[in-house]
C-alpha cells in the first residue's frame, strides 16, 4: 500500500468515527455503535474462528506456542521468523528453517491454514511485503503478535558495541517495524489487536542483561503510545510480560548461574538444571522455577479475542506468581 493511500485510509476511518460520536452526543444519547466487549457468551474469550493472525519469532519458544494456540482456537496464522543467525550479540542458538517448518506442521495439524514467511524484523520492507502476502493469501489481518527478540548476557563494563546496539535494533526497532507495517490496515478497517511481548525484565533492572531490560522497557512505552494513537480506530494494543520461561533465550548455564546469584555469592558458572530449579522454585509463589511457553500463550488468545475489546494500553503478566513480589 502506497504511503499516500495509507494516510487517506486512516484519515477516512477517523473522520467516520468522530462523526458518529458527535451525532450521538448532540442527540444526548449513547452512540448506537459504541464499542463494547459485547454480552456474556460461552467462549467469547477464546473463539477466533474467521480471524487471521501474524506472529513474529514463531519458529520456536513463546512465538511458536502463541501461533499454535491461536490456531487451536480457530485462527489462520501467518508465521514470520529469520530462522537463522541474528547477531553475535545473542546467547541463544539460532532458530532454523526446520524449526519454522515444525511450527507450520503444528498449526496445520489443528486444521487451520498457515503461511510461513522467512524474514528479518529489522527490515521494515520485508515486513511490509509479508503484510501484503498475508492479505493476498489469507484474505485479511486481525491479530498481530510481535514476539521476536534476542537476549545478551554481558556486563555493561564488558560490552562491545554490538552487545547493545544489536539487541536494541532487533527488539525495539523490530517490534516498532512490525507495528508500523501492519497498523495502517488494522486502523483502516477499524478493528484489530496488537499484542507485543515485553518481559518482567522490562519492569526492573537486570544485572548482566541491561540491553535486554532496556529493550523490553522500551516496548512497554511503544505499546502505551500506540494504544493512545490507535484507540480511535478501535484497535487495541497490549503487552504480555512473561516471567522466566524455558526457551532457547534462557536455557543455558550462564542464565542459570545468574539465577543462583540472586541468593548466592560467587555462584557456580555451570550449574545444572536441577540445581537451579531447586534453588529458585521455593522462592516463587506457585513453586515453579520457570514457566513453559504454553503457559504464556493462553493470555495471547484472550487478548486476541472479542472479550478483550476494552483492554488496551496495559501489561498482562504471566509469571508463576513472581508479580506478587513487584511494587
Amino acid at each position: 500500500m502506497a504511503e499516500g493511500n495509507r494516510r487517506q485510509v486512516l484519515a477516512g476511518a477517523a473522520a467516520l468515527g468522530a462523526a458518529g460520536l458527535a451525532s450521538a452526543a448532540a442527540a444526548g444519547q449513547r452512540p448506537a455503535d459504541a464499542r463494547t466487549a459485547g454480552p456474556i457468551a460461552p467462549g467469547r474469550d477464546t473463539k477466533l474462528a474467521g480471524k487471521v493472525a501474524f506472529v513474529t519469532g514463531a519458529a520456536r519458544g513463546i512465538g511458536r506456542a502463541i501461533a499454535v494456540e491461536l490456531a487451536a482456537n480457530g485462527a489462520d496464522v501467518a508465521i514470520f521468523d529469520i530462522a537463522g543467525p541474528v547477531s553475535p550479540a545473542s546467547n541463544a542458538k539460532p532458530a532454523t528453517p526446520a524449526d519454522l517448518a515444525e511450527t507450520q506442521r503444528q498449526i496445520e495439524a489443528t486444521g487451520r491454514r498457515c503461511l510461513s514467511i522467512k524474514g528479518d524484523i529489522r527490515k521494515i520492507a520485508q515486513l511490509r511485503a509479508a503484510h501484503d502476502r498475508v492479505l493476498k493469501e489469507l484474505g485479511r489481518i486481525d491479530i498481530v503478535v510481535a514476539d521476536a527478540a534476542i537476549q545478551r548476557w554481558k556486563e555493561l563494563l564488558e560490552m562491545e558495541d554490538a552487545d547493545w546496539y544489536d539487541t536494541i535494533d532487533n527488539n525495539v526497532n523490530g517490534t516498532a517495524n512490525t507495528v508500523r507495517a501492519f497498523a495502517p490496515t488494522l486502523c483502516g478497517q477499524k478493528s484489530g489487536r496488537f499484542i507485543l511481548l515485553s518481559s518482567m525484565q522490562g519492569k526492573h533492572g537486570t544485572g548482566g542483561a541491561s540491553s535486554y531490560s532496556a529493550s523490553k522497557h522500551a516496548i512497554v512505552g511503544l505499546m502505551k503510545s500506540a494504544a493512545e494513537e490507535f484507540g480511535k480506530y478501535g484497535v487495541t494494543v497490549n503487552c504480555i510480560l512473561p516471567g522466566l520461561v524455558d526457551t532457547a533465550l534462557t536455557r543455558y548455564p550462564a542464565r542459570w548461574s545468574h539465577l543462583l546469584g540472586e541468593t548466592q555469592d560467587n555462584p557456580p558458572k555451570n550449574p545444572s538444571e536441577a540445581e537451579t530449579w531447586n534453588n529458585r522454585a521455593p522462592r516463587v509463589p506457585l513453586k515453579v522455577a520457570w514457566l513453559q511457553p504454553e503457559d504464556i500463550s493462553p493470555m495471547a488468545v484472550f487478548l486476541a479475542s472479542d472479550a478483550s475489546a476494552m483492554c488496551s494500553g496495559a501489561n498482562f503478566e504471566v509469571t508463576g506468581g513472581d508479580s506478587a513480589q513487584d511494587v
